[in-house]
């Protein structure tokens, strides 16, 4: 018989990850490993034992704000262009760990970042995005500002040299 009992992680994740930080928010279990975010909802009584794991690769989110003053966590996922992107709200109460391990990965995510102007100020931001674990191509997303409208030829044209551009740049063409 061991001295030192194994405790069964808070979040199961995926053969291969280990969950580095998680926190509790008021309906889920939040935590992270080195290849996504897990959030892990119908714990309790109410749920009658039902969970449902949902989990999300930091190259698949686009933005993770923490309010300090409310205590609660915004993630918004990559979504498509003129499509409702998903919002994770978490209301935690003792973060810990998890708002660093979340930094540091959607930041570790991104290769490369760049806003290219089309109408004054507006216009569209290129995004290459990776996998932690290296495995996967590089990932390019568009961001559009508001009131541009890319479904311009003249927006798809820009946005198109500028891709081009930075696929030269990072070298992935």
């Amino acid at each position: 018989m061991s001295l030192f009992k194994r405790e069964r992680p808070p979040i199961r994740v995926e053969r291969g990850e280990r969950l580095l930080a998680h926190a509790a928010a008021e309906d889920a279990m939040v935590g992270g490993t080195r290849d996504a975010l897990y959030v892990v909802r119908g714990l309790g009584a109410g749920s009658l034992g039902l969970e449902e794991t949902v989990r999300i690769p930091w190259e698949d989110v686009q933005a993770a704000d923490w309010d300090t003053d409310e205590g609660v966590l915004r993630v918004s996922e990559v979504g498509s262009w003129g499509e409702v992107r998903p919002v994770h709200i978490f209301a935690l109460t003792e973060p810990g760990l998890l708002l660093q391990l979340v930094r540091e990965r959607v930041t570790a995510s991104i290769v490369l970042q760049r806003h290219v102007p089309i109408a004054g100020k507006r216009g569209v931001r290129v995004i290459a995005r990776r996998a932690p674990h290296g495995r996967d191509p590089v990932r390019w997303i568009y961001e559009y500002d508001e009131g541009v409208d890319p479904d311009d030829p003249a927006v798809r044209a820009a946005a198109a040299e500028a891709l081009a551009a930075a696929q030269l740049e990072v070298g992935t063409v």
